[in-house]
Protein backbone atom coordinates (compact mmCIF):
# COMPACT_ATOMS: atom_id res chain seq x y z
CA UNK A 1 0.00 0.00 0.00
CA UNK A 2 1.43 3.35 -1.07
CA UNK A 3 1.71 6.03 1.60
CA UNK A 4 -0.05 9.29 0.75
CA UNK A 5 0.56 12.93 1.59
CA UNK A 6 -2.30 12.84 4.12
CA UNK A 7 -0.82 9.78 5.87
CA UNK A 8 2.61 11.35 6.13
CA UNK A 9 1.42 14.85 7.03
CA UNK A 10 -0.59 13.45 9.92
CA UNK A 11 2.47 11.58 11.15
CA UNK A 12 4.66 14.65 10.76
CA UNK A 13 2.28 16.74 12.86
CA UNK A 14 2.36 14.09 15.59
CA UNK A 15 6.14 13.73 15.65
CA UNK A 16 7.67 17.03 14.56
CA UNK A 17 8.02 18.50 18.06
CA UNK A 18 10.62 15.79 18.72
CA UNK A 19 12.53 16.43 15.49
CA UNK A 20 15.56 18.59 14.97
CA UNK A 21 14.42 21.75 13.13
CA UNK A 22 16.46 20.81 10.05
CA UNK A 23 14.73 17.43 9.77
CA UNK A 24 11.29 18.93 10.27
CA UNK A 25 12.02 21.50 7.55
CA UNK A 26 13.27 18.79 5.19
CA UNK A 27 10.16 16.68 5.71
CA UNK A 28 7.85 19.70 5.46
CA UNK A 29 9.32 20.75 2.12
CA UNK A 30 9.31 17.22 0.71
CA UNK A 31 5.68 16.77 1.74
CA UNK A 32 4.65 20.02 0.07
CA UNK A 33 5.97 18.76 -3.29
CA UNK A 34 4.51 15.31 -2.75
CA UNK A 35 1.11 16.92 -2.22
CA UNK A 36 1.53 18.84 -5.47
CA UNK A 37 2.56 15.67 -7.31
CA UNK A 38 -0.58 13.88 -6.14
CA UNK A 39 -2.65 16.55 -7.89
CA UNK A 40 -1.11 15.58 -11.26
CA UNK A 41 -2.41 12.02 -11.53
CA UNK A 42 -3.43 12.63 -15.16
CA UNK A 43 -0.13 14.22 -16.18
CA UNK A 44 2.82 11.83 -15.64
CA UNK A 45 5.36 14.36 -16.93
CA UNK A 46 4.36 16.95 -14.32
CA UNK A 47 3.91 14.32 -11.65
CA UNK A 48 7.41 12.97 -12.22
CA UNK A 49 8.93 16.47 -12.02
CA UNK A 50 7.16 17.29 -8.75
CA UNK A 51 8.13 13.91 -7.29
CA UNK A 52 11.76 14.49 -8.18
CA UNK A 53 11.63 17.89 -6.45
CA UNK A 54 10.19 16.14 -3.39
CA UNK A 55 13.06 13.65 -3.55
CA UNK A 56 15.54 16.52 -3.80
CA UNK A 57 13.96 18.19 -0.78
CA UNK A 58 14.30 14.95 1.17
CA UNK A 59 17.99 14.42 0.45
CA UNK A 60 19.68 17.69 -0.52
CA UNK A 61 22.21 18.95 2.01
CA UNK A 62 24.50 21.91 2.35
CA UNK A 63 27.46 20.96 0.16
CA UNK A 64 30.94 21.31 1.72
CA UNK A 65 33.42 23.27 -0.37
CA UNK A 66 35.49 20.19 -1.11
CA UNK A 67 32.41 18.45 -2.57
CA UNK A 68 31.29 21.22 -4.92
CA UNK A 69 32.54 19.28 -7.92
CA UNK A 70 30.89 16.02 -6.82
CA UNK A 71 28.15 15.13 -9.33
CA UNK A 72 24.59 15.27 -8.02
CA UNK A 73 24.06 11.65 -8.97
CA UNK A 74 26.91 10.57 -6.68
CA UNK A 75 25.42 12.54 -3.79
CA UNK A 76 21.96 11.04 -4.03
CA UNK A 77 23.41 7.55 -4.43
CA UNK A 78 25.30 8.10 -1.16
CA UNK A 79 22.00 9.18 0.38
CA UNK A 80 20.28 6.02 -0.87
CA UNK A 81 23.01 3.96 0.73
CA UNK A 82 22.29 5.59 4.08
CA UNK A 83 18.56 4.94 3.68
CA UNK A 84 19.21 1.27 2.98
CA UNK A 85 21.39 1.04 6.08
CA UNK A 86 18.59 2.27 8.36
CA UNK A 87 15.90 0.32 6.49
CA UNK A 88 16.29 -2.87 8.51
CA UNK A 89 12.95 -4.24 7.30
CA UNK A 90 13.99 -3.81 3.63
CA UNK A 91 10.89 -1.80 2.90
CA UNK A 92 12.56 -0.14 -0.08
CA UNK A 93 13.61 -3.44 -1.62
CA UNK A 94 10.18 -4.98 -1.05
CA UNK A 95 8.46 -1.99 -2.63
CA UNK A 96 10.61 -2.25 -5.75
CA UNK A 97 10.33 -5.98 -6.27
CA UNK A 98 6.95 -6.81 -4.73
CA UNK A 99 4.83 -3.80 -5.67
CA UNK A 100 6.42 -2.84 -8.99
CA UNK A 101 8.28 -5.87 -10.39
CA UNK A 102 6.85 -5.43 -13.88
CA UNK A 103 7.44 -1.68 -14.08
CA UNK A 104 10.98 -1.99 -12.74
CA UNK A 105 11.91 -4.73 -15.20
CA UNK A 106 10.50 -2.69 -18.08
CA UNK A 107 12.50 0.32 -16.88
CA UNK A 108 15.71 -1.72 -16.68
CA UNK A 109 15.07 -3.15 -20.17
CA UNK A 110 14.36 0.28 -21.66
CA UNK A 111 17.36 1.70 -23.59
CA UNK A 112 15.86 5.20 -23.62
CA UNK A 113 16.73 5.68 -19.95
CA UNK A 114 20.22 4.22 -20.27
CA UNK A 115 22.90 6.90 -20.61
CA UNK A 116 25.32 4.97 -22.89
CA UNK A 117 22.50 4.54 -25.42
CA UNK A 118 22.35 8.32 -25.85
CA UNK A 119 26.12 8.54 -25.99
CA UNK A 120 25.91 6.11 -28.93
CA UNK A 121 23.16 8.18 -30.57
CA UNK A 122 25.38 11.26 -30.25
CA UNK A 123 28.34 9.50 -31.82
CA UNK A 124 30.47 9.32 -28.67
CA UNK A 125 30.71 5.51 -28.54
CA UNK A 126 29.96 2.69 -30.96
CA UNK A 127 26.95 0.38 -30.88
CA UNK A 128 28.91 -2.56 -29.47
CA UNK A 129 30.07 -0.51 -26.49
CA UNK A 130 26.61 0.64 -25.45
CA UNK A 131 24.95 -2.76 -25.98
CA UNK A 132 27.61 -4.50 -23.91
CA UNK A 133 27.21 -1.91 -21.16
CA UNK A 134 23.43 -2.42 -21.30
CA UNK A 135 23.75 -6.18 -20.85
CA UNK A 136 26.22 -5.76 -17.99
CA UNK A 137 23.82 -3.41 -16.20
CA UNK A 138 20.90 -5.80 -16.64
CA UNK A 139 22.99 -8.72 -15.38
CA UNK A 140 24.08 -6.65 -12.39
CA UNK A 141 20.43 -5.89 -11.59
CA UNK A 142 19.44 -9.55 -11.80
CA UNK A 143 22.34 -10.54 -9.56
CA UNK A 144 21.45 -7.82 -7.03
CA UNK A 145 17.90 -9.13 -6.88
CA UNK A 146 19.06 -12.72 -6.35
CA UNK A 147 21.38 -11.56 -3.56
CA UNK A 148 18.80 -9.28 -1.93
CA UNK A 149 21.15 -6.32 -2.38
CA UNK A 150 18.79 -3.41 -1.72
CA UNK A 151 21.32 -0.68 -2.40
CA UNK A 152 22.48 -2.11 -5.71
CA UNK A 153 18.92 -2.56 -6.93
CA UNK A 154 17.94 0.97 -5.90
CA UNK A 155 21.08 2.51 -7.35
CA UNK A 156 20.46 0.93 -10.76
CA UNK A 157 16.80 1.97 -10.73
CA UNK A 158 17.65 5.53 -9.72
CA UNK A 159 20.36 5.81 -12.34
CA UNK A 160 17.69 5.05 -14.94
CA UNK A 161 15.28 7.51 -13.34
CA UNK A 162 18.01 10.14 -13.30
CA UNK A 163 18.40 9.87 -17.08
CA UNK A 164 14.63 10.34 -17.37
CA UNK A 165 14.83 13.32 -15.03
CA UNK A 166 17.51 14.90 -17.22
CA UNK A 167 15.51 14.30 -20.39
CA UNK A 168 12.47 16.08 -19.00
CA UNK A 169 14.08 18.86 -16.97
CA UNK A 170 16.63 19.78 -19.63
CA UNK A 171 14.09 19.91 -22.43
CA UNK A 172 15.10 16.63 -24.05
CA UNK A 173 11.54 15.41 -24.42
CA UNK A 174 8.13 16.71 -25.45
CA UNK A 175 5.43 17.25 -22.86
CA UNK A 176 2.78 14.56 -23.29
CA UNK A 177 4.67 13.33 -26.35
CA UNK A 178 3.44 10.33 -28.30
CA UNK A 179 6.79 8.49 -28.32
CA UNK A 180 8.63 6.73 -25.52
CA UNK A 181 5.87 7.23 -22.97
CA UNK A 182 6.42 4.00 -21.05
CA UNK A 183 9.41 5.28 -19.11
CA UNK A 184 7.53 8.44 -18.08
CA UNK A 185 4.44 6.64 -16.80
CA UNK A 186 6.46 3.87 -15.15
CA UNK A 187 8.91 6.40 -13.70
CA UNK A 188 6.10 8.45 -12.18
CA UNK A 189 4.47 5.35 -10.70
CA UNK A 190 7.71 4.10 -9.17
CA UNK A 191 8.67 7.51 -7.77
CA UNK A 192 5.11 7.96 -6.53
CA UNK A 193 5.66 5.10 -4.11
CA UNK A 194 9.37 5.46 -3.43
CA UNK A 195 9.31 9.13 -2.42
CA UNK A 196 6.62 8.74 0.29
CA UNK A 197 8.49 5.75 1.69
CA UNK A 198 11.74 7.73 1.78
CA UNK A 199 10.01 10.54 3.67
CA UNK A 200 8.57 7.99 6.09
CA UNK A 201 12.03 6.50 6.69
CA UNK A 202 13.37 9.95 7.55
CA UNK A 203 10.69 10.37 10.20
CA UNK A 204 11.21 6.82 11.43
CA UNK A 205 14.88 7.56 12.12
CA UNK A 206 15.01 11.11 13.49
CA UNK A 207 18.22 10.45 15.44
CA UNK A 208 20.19 9.98 12.22
CA UNK A 209 22.11 12.99 10.99
CA UNK A 210 20.34 13.75 7.71
CA UNK A 211 22.33 16.93 7.25
CA UNK A 212 21.49 20.60 6.90
CA UNK A 213 19.18 21.70 4.06
CA UNK A 214 20.94 23.80 1.44
CA UNK A 215 18.49 26.67 1.77
CA UNK A 216 17.42 27.37 5.38
CA UNK A 217 14.39 29.49 6.12
CA UNK A 218 15.43 33.13 6.22
CA UNK A 219 12.94 35.84 7.21
CA UNK A 220 12.72 38.93 5.05
CA UNK A 221 14.36 41.98 6.67
CA UNK A 222 12.06 44.42 8.39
Amino acid sequence: MTLTYDDLKQRHRALRDGFEPSLSLRVHRALSWLQRAEQEADDPDAQFIFLWIAFNAAYANEIPTEMVTTPEQSRFLQYLQRLVQVDQEKRLYKLIWEQFPGSVRLLLDNPYVFKPFWRFQNGEIDETEWTRAFERARSAARYAVSEGDSYKVLSIVFQRLYVLRNQIVHGGSTWNGSVNRAQVTDGARIMGSLVPLIIDLLMEHPDEDWGTPIYPVVSEPG
